[in-house]
């Protein structure tokens, strides 16, 4: 419905709507960015319910839209007319009106450059696939079969309404348990639109973002493709991997929270990788865009090039013991009041870490607690959750 709309609404204004279908995220950066168009769409709900669904734009560099630019639609659509001279964009009528265009073979292209980057066949590894019932459901498993793995894949049906129900780099169980339970070598789950990635290994150890971007960072950095030695990473990763990566002679700008947050960073400081613990993972020499299923490929070359599993490449990789939490609301700045003030308290008294945000997306607040004393951490977090519930009510 919202994809019909949406073109009607294009169209009608003038514009030619070339139609990708059911795709990803990432897919839609290249396209926009290799062919030239304007800008991107991308109908998706992400890594939550279907229900949640939203609209994704990208610029013509296939980059998130500019800020001012979704301010100004925003208020548009809000009913403010003053920067459009107090007037509705007019429709088009006779032969301005615009086409549509089946451009399917964009994503066709997209999965032959997937392809393109590995320079390892897979041949003889097993590997798994969580396609969360979202939009990388076929685009995945023709890509590692091209690359001659044996693929299992589970998230493969969507019908509408199973987008990430409890499947996706969001309920990593389902994962853990298809590799565990077939003896596979490795497993990658994506979300709804593949911009995400959480991988797991041969028995079963899950891989987040932020040890994604340890092996990532040392493998570029070992092949000296790692520009200024340097990675993003954001508030929400995890301290010890901060510290094992400076042990390892690479150093971390660390940014707030968002993948758009993330590249910003990426661009004014060089850095070629950067990314999230929620596996949105940017390798700005293939994409301007988090993208899944590159993630995934980049982590292959390194296993395959080093002849190992995870546990191999996270040697000399220690986590500090961290716990994070969402808390359901009906209004997040009420159920923010007088958390900063409580947070400050909390971390001089038990000597850890605390980032407390609303989500840009859904209706709750992010707890994130690290420290050296996992115990600590949870009565941070249970003090937190307490004091939200008495500020909503």
């Amino acid at each position: 419905m919202l994809e019909y709309s949406l073109v009607s609404g294009l169209t009608s204004s003038g514009c030619d709507a070339y139609i990708l279908h059911v795709t990803t995220t990432p897919s839609v950066s290249f396209v926009t960015r290799c062919d030239g168009f304007d800008c991107g769409i991308m109908v998706s709900a992400s890594h939550n319910p279907y229900y949640d669904n939203g609209i994704k734009l990208l610029n013509g560099n296939g980059e998130k839209m500019e800020d001012s630019v979704i301010s100004l639609i925003e208020s548009y659509l809000d009913g403010d007319l003053t920067p459009f001279g107090g007037r509705d964009i007019p429709y088009a009528s006779g032969k301005k009106i615009g086409r549509t265009v089946d451009y399917v073979s964009g994503r066709n292209r997209y999965v032959g450059h997937l392809i393109s980057l590995s320079t390892c066949s897979y041949k003889g590894l097993k590997i798994g696939l969580d396609c969360a019932n979202g939009s990388a459901w076929q685009i995945a498993k023709n890509v590692f079969d091209a690359l001659g793995a044996k693929t299992f894949v589970i998230g493969d049906v969507p019908n509408g309404v199973n987008c990430n129900e409890n499947v996706g780099s969001t309920h990593i169980e389902a994962l853990r348990e298809l590799v565990v339970c077939n003896s596979l070598d490795m497993g990658f789950a994506f979300d709804g639109d593949a911009d995400r990635c959480i991988a797991v290994g041969v028995n079963g150890e899950i891989v987040t973002g932020d040890e994604i971007l340890y092996i990532a960072a040392n493998y570029l950095k070992s092949r000296s493709e790692l520009s200024g030695n340097s990675v993003v990473m954001t508030v929400m990763s995890n301290g010890g991997i901060v510290k094992s990566l400076e042990n390892c002679g690479i150093s971390c700008h660390i940014c707030g929270v968002g993948d758009k947050t993330v590249c910003d960073t990426m661009a004014k400081t060089g850095s070629v990788l950067g990314g999230e613990r929620s596996g949105h993972i940017l390798f700005s020499k293939y994409e301007t865009t988090g993208d899944g299923l590159v993630t995934a490929i980049m982590l292959m070359e390194a296993l395959v090039e080093n002849k190992c599993g995870f546990s191999q490449l996270l040697k000399g990789c220690k986590p500090f013991p961290q716990i994070a939490k969402n808390i359901c609301v009906l209004e997040k700045t009420t159920a923010m009041r007088g958390i900063s003030e409580l947070c400050e308290k909390l971390q001089r008294k038990l000597n850890l870490r605390l980032v407390v945000r609303p989500s840009g997306t859904e209706q709750v607040i992010r707890i994130m607690a690290e420290g050296e004393s996992e115990e600590n951490c949870a009565l941070a977090i249970k003090i937190i959750s307490d004091n939200i519930r008495d500020n909503s009510g």
